[in-house]
């Protein structure tokens, strides 16, 4: 019996795990920033119904679920079908430096947006410096 190797089939098993397929899309792509007081995140969900979309905070931990159903049934001849379909996933681990209890979110033409704002003892502070009679300084903080 001869047997066909492929050596770079493990690396694309490896990669369709890791990246996802268009059948099966392993993650959401996602920007992140912090503007003034409050952390910003984007998720690309385009075709996602709102009703769809579940997010959970649990130890600072924030869980995004998210379904696209196919537009046709079953029965249906598809003779393109290139968009990926499924349950769609991404965590988040969120530091101590946000207040997850104030997080809101919004979703508007395909774009989940979470707006977390960051807690009051992580904001930066003035520290005042005050001179005594002897030309010292002493630092309070």
């Amino acid at each position: 019996m001869l047997m066909r190797t492929d050596p770079f089939r493990d690396l694309d098993r490896l990669a369709e795990a890791v990246w996802g397929t268009r059948a099966r899309p392993a993650a959401m792509p996602m920007t992140a920033y912090r503007d003034d007081g409050t952390f910003v995140v984007h998720l690309d969900l385009p075709g996602v119904s709102p009703d769809s979309i579940d997010l959970t905070v649990e130890q600072n931990v924030l869980t995004v679920h998210a379904e696209r159903k196919p537009p046709v049934g079953d029965s249906a001849e598809r003779v393109v079908d290139e968009r990926g379909y499924g349950v769609f996933s991404r965590q988040l681990f969120l530091g101590e430096t946000l207040d997850a209890d104030q997080l809101k979110a919004t979703y508007d033409a395909g774009v989940l947006t979470l707006t977390i704002p960051i807690a009051e003892k992580a904001k930066p502070r003035k520290v005042e410096i005050s001179a005594s009679s002897t030309d010292r300084k002493e630092i309070n903080a």
